[in-house]
């Protein structure tokens, strides 16, 4: 196995945050206005990361959810009782905003089978099929857990502390080693761009089937605070965007060796 194919096959880029889009079938169930509904939106969405991560030429494969985070949070556990968020009202079907109005009027468990079953699970099995795809023929499977936060906390996040980072990354005991986050980090820290590890943030997704029990699946979440590349009050892209993405580039190509 050459190093080129390596480099080349090794990285999915998981995004799971950056659409908008709620189908309007579902539309009913949302207690917002329209107008209430798009600043939430704006509030919560991981803007642009499709693009921002994986828009300059690059032979990575990529998962990307179809539906804004509103509707399903595919980065949530399944069951309510082991995702920590759920309590908060923002499992992997969002109750409560990120204001703590609520969101939605109270649904059926059919109503809730329907959206895991049409969205929720397909992206997972999405996800565990490119890994195993990888793993057919490599060594190595990385992910890369694609995110951006608010330079301001939200209502329901644990830590609440400001100024916050330039850069968050997180990590999994088993499935990442320390040479990625050091890897990350020096590139980051090159330009200048402040550091933390799993903080304001923590952990990386890893596919069920594997997690903590198949260490060829490494796993790194990035995110990139959002002031460094857009205007988080108009969701446009600031002059900035270009140059950090290709940082973004610039990393993965590190993290692959």
């Amino acid at each position: 196995m050459g190093n080129t194919r390596d480099k080349v096959s090794a990285i999915i880029l998981h995004i799971p945050h950056s659409s908008t889009h709620i189908p309007e079938e579902y539309r009913y169930q949302f207690t917002l206005s329209d107008d209430e509904l798009e600043r939430e939106n704006l509030r919560i969405t991981d803007h642009f990361t499709d693009d921002l991560f994986s828009g300059l030429q690059g032979q990575y494969k990529k998962v990307v959810a179809p539906v804004s985070r509103l509707l399903v949070d595919m980065e949530r556990f399944a069951d309510d009782e082991q995702e920590p968020m759920a309590i908060k009202g923002v499992g992997c079907i969002y109750r409560t905003t990120s204001t703590g109005k609520p969101l939605r009027h109270q649904i059926s468990d059919k109503e809730r089978q329907n959206l895991m079953q049409e969205y929720y699970y397909p992206h997972h099995e999405v996800l565990t099929n490119t890994v195993d795809e990888i793993l057919k023929d490599s060594s190595r499977c990385l992910i890369i857990d694609c995110h951006s936060f608010p330079s301001t906390p939200l209502s329901y996040d644990e830590n609440q502390v400001i100024p916050r980072p330039d850069i968050c990354l997180g990590s999994d005991r088993c499935h990442t080693p320390k040479e990625l986050v050091e890897t990350a980090k020096i590139v980051f820290e090159k330009y200048k761009l402040s550091v933390e590890v799993n903080t304001p943030y923590s952990g990386t997704m890893v596919p069920i089937k594997h997690y903590h029990s198949d260490t060829r699946v490494q796993s790194l979440m990035i995110e990139v605070n959002r002031k460094l590349y857009m205007n988080e009050n108009t969701g446009k892209q600031n002059c900035s965007f270009l140059a950090i993405q290709q940082l973004l580039h610039e990393c993965f190509s590190m993290l692959s060796e």
